[in-house]
């Protein structure tokens, strides 16, 4: 008869639940693996965090997968099955070209903003929007230009000449005379008729009324390439957007090499802080020994895998061959009951 093993949570499982079954050696050990490949499985889901997003990075306080970053930008940024990273805002989802955090910005491409193969072909297209709940904005460094405005509707004229005549309205002009609209990058002369004037919308509503009375718009934005000023920054298409990175001491702990190097994250439920770590889950930062560490699946949303559903059916099989065993085993004083019943 095998002897019970000390500081064994398996067997004390397999005991608890069978007390009056008696358990082969065989059982024994799968008892064993099925417990270690539960917590293995928990462990991992705790530091599921991806890095990456195709060659583009994901650091905090972004994340890909849920739990992961700061609450903040919690399911703002997806990574498409092909490796594709997505910008999710009210209007859509939008790819993103890059991401830059020594510079917070994200830089984004609309599919249906006017490009240079439109020409004077202009689709429908839609305003692009942010959710004013987030930490994002629209960059001071974005011009959008519209074109075929109508000058019913829309106040379209030169705008230092304008903004020297009616400096109380200079805000609501759309400057005929922009540098982009004359010098379009890449194409500087692909329009033929059609006219074209610059405008920066204060907001979303601002930017859907300039496209209720224009044939199409663009953004550009100034990119800085560190040459000497004022050639420092070149225009190219796309849509900047800033972001903030709310860093806490909580966060940094976490983060600090010395302490563990853990990731900053948080409770998908609550979301409370949490440092995730690769033995589990804290408050604090990885090598704090003085708290447990928490296994909790549910801090890091995660799909079943194979080897998880490989996983249940081994347990499965493990519980049709105790019944298969029960079913052989004697009754205790011939009545089984609810003391001595398996299931």
């Amino acid at each position: 008869m095998l002897q019970k093993p000390s500081n064994s949570p398996s067997f004390s499982l397999m005991a608890s639940i069978l007390p009056h079954i008696p358990i082969s050696p065989f059982m024994f050990l799968i008892s064993i693996q099925l417990t270690h490949f539960f917590l293995s499985f928990s462990a991992a889901q705790s530091s599921n965090c991806r890095t990456s997003c195709g060659n583009i990075p994901i650091n905090y306080p972004f994340g890909i997968d849920d739990g992961c970053g700061s609450p903040y930008y919690r399911h703002i940024l997806a990574c498409s099955d092909s490796g594709k990273l997505e910008l999710r805002t009210p209007s859509g989802r939008y790819p993103v070209r890059n991401v830059s955090y020594s510079d917070p910005h994200i830089l984004v491409t609309d599919p249906f903003m006017w490009n240079c193969q439109d020409g004077d072909q202009f689709r429908p297209t839609r305003p692009f929007s942010l959710d004013t709940s987030t930490h994002f904005s629209l960059s001071s460094q974005n011009e959008y230009l519209f074109f075929n405005c109508s000058e019913e509707n829309v106040i379209i004229e030169p705008k230092p000449m304008f903004c020297d005549h009616f400096p109380e309205r200079c805000d609501s002009s759309c400057d005929s005379a922009s540098y982009l609209c004359r010098h379009l990058p890449e194409c500087a002369y692909v329009l033929g008729t059609s006219s074209c004037c610059s405008y920066y919308p204060k907001a979303t509503e601002s930017l859907r009324l300039m496209l209720k009375y224009c044939a199409s718009y663009t953004s550009v934005y100034w990119r800085n390439i560190g040459a000497p000023q004022p050639y420092d920054q070149v225009p190219e298409y796309g849509i900047r957007v800033d972001f903030d990175i709310p860093v806490t001491t909580r966060c940094l702990q976490c983060q600090d090499t010395l302490k563990g190097g853990g990731t900053c994250g948080f409770d998908i439920e609550t979301q409370n802080f949490l440092c995730l770590c690769k033995e589990g889950n804290v408050t604090t930062y990885c090598n704090d020994h003085n708290l447990q560490h928490s296994r909790k699946v549910h801090v890091i949303a995660g799909t079943i895998t194979a080897v998880s559903a490989a996983g249940a059916f081994g347990f499965g099989a493990g519980i049709w061959y105790l019944r298969k065993v029960r079913a052989k085993a004697p009754v205790t004083c011939g009545v089984q009951s609810n003391e001595n019943r398996l299931f």
